[in-house]
């Protein structure tokens, strides 16, 4: 493949993924499947093998995703103090800045290039759960400057849990659980369950300067639903599963001439060096990995994946919706994934007190926003 430079905004180039870079190709889930045997399969592979894979034919409409993304765009395109009405909270819902989340602060000069919004399962203000950390009202945008925005993304919460919810029952059998084990009150049940949009903007990544789209991270929770624009974006190393290269897949031979932002994924992270290698964004469909309390409830035999963001002064857009456990959830290692010769690696911890550190140690604090608001 043809070596390519790509001009960003601030004229800075940054190369195209080549063959020596090893695009790679993920295994994919078709949801509508009738062969159960044949999807536990390919999962398992995927997991075993990198921790990451696609999922199609999942319910959801294109076109309401396309909507869904464009409702987005029109939210991060509001002027920045109509943004910060919305401010995350301590709840980590609503909007959080540029710089706000530091993923890798050992590479990082500083934070991220990209803002977000966080979408959390609505729980009322009077209800005793919302004294909970990460339980609570949702932050919104006035209905008089985002119409309708609000419905959308309610609507979008709810099909991605149940999206999750189905390939969750898919890894419950390729760990040799009951299909419905997940789907437990204090699972995904009545889960956590957060939505983050994103956008990415012109900025140009360089890692030889600490400087990132996102710092290279691994997800917290169980599984993590990552649906993308068109702009490239992943990094993995997997091997290619050629059943589902067909004439439909166009998106695979489509690297040439294209501006590109690159998501990252190292396969191996506790390797030195790190691997990091490119996966193409699929149309309609999700990209899918593992979180870190799946890979304590598997005493590693599944494991989450390392992953980042290199932007190239191309604008991107795309929805990660983290499917996590109840706020009281104990998360040990599985009774199948265990053995006298295998004992568990970690020791039990509940889910909220998992996410709350993890959340602590990579977000700016509050008052940082408040001490800026005094002096403007």
């Amino acid at each position: 493949m043809e070596n390519q430079q790509h001009q960003g905004r601030n004229g800075a180039a940054a190369a195209a993924p080549t063959a020596e870079n090893r695009f790679s190709v993920l295994n994919c889930i078709d949801l509508s499947s009738p062969d159960t045997q044949n999807s536990v399969s390919l999962l398992k592979q995927a997991c075993l093998d990198c921790g990451f894979f696609y999922v199609v034919n999942h319910g959801i409409s294109q076109e309401f995703m396309a909507e869904v993304f464009a409702q987005s765009k029109k939210f991060f395109e509001l002027p920045a103090k109509e943004k910060m009405k919305v401010l995350r909270n301590e709840k980590h819902r609503g909007y959080t800045p540029e710089l706000d989340e530091l993923l890798d602060p050992e590479n990082q000069v500083h934070g991220d290039y990209k803002e977000g919004y966080y979408i959390g399962v609505e729980v009322p203000e009077d209800d005793p759960e919302a004294e909970k950390p990460f339980y609570g009202p949702n932050v919104w945008p006035s209905s008089e400057v985002l119409p309708g925005w609000r419905e959308t993304m309610e609507k979008f919460h709810q099909q991605a849990l149940e999206v999750a919810r189905a390939v969750a029952r898919i890894i419950a059998l390729a760990l040799d659980l009951e299909a419905d084990f997940f789907d437990k009150p204090e699972m995904l049940g009545h889960p956590i369950a957060v939505m983050r949009l994103l956008h990415y903007g012109g900025q140009v990544s360089d890692p030889s300067k600490g400087l990132y789209g996102a710092g290279a991270h691994s997800d917290y929770g169980l599984i993590t639903l990552l649906a993308t624009d068109d702009v490239y974006g992943l990094q993995v190393r997997i091997r290619v599963n050629l059943r589902y290269l067909t004439s439909e897949s166009n998106w695979f031979v489509r690297l040439v001439g294209i501006d590109l932002n690159f998501l990252q994924i190292c396969k191996n992270k506790d390797a030195q060096p790190q691997v990091w290698e490119y996966v193409a964004p699929m149309q309609g469909a999700f990209v899918v990995n593992l979180g870190d309390m799946l890979e304590r409830w598997s005493n590693c035999i599944f494991k989450s994946t390392l992953h980042r963001v290199l932007g190239n002064g191309q604008e991107r857009y795309s929805i990660a919706y983290f499917a996590e456990p109840s706020h009281d959830c104990l998360v040990e290692c599985l009774p199948t994934c265990k053995s006298e010769k295998n004992p568990p690696k970690f020791p039990p911890i509940t889910c909220s007190t998992y996410l709350s550190q993890r959340y602590k140690d990579t977000h700016a604090d509050l008052s940082v926003y408040n001490q800026k608001q005094q002096h403007t």
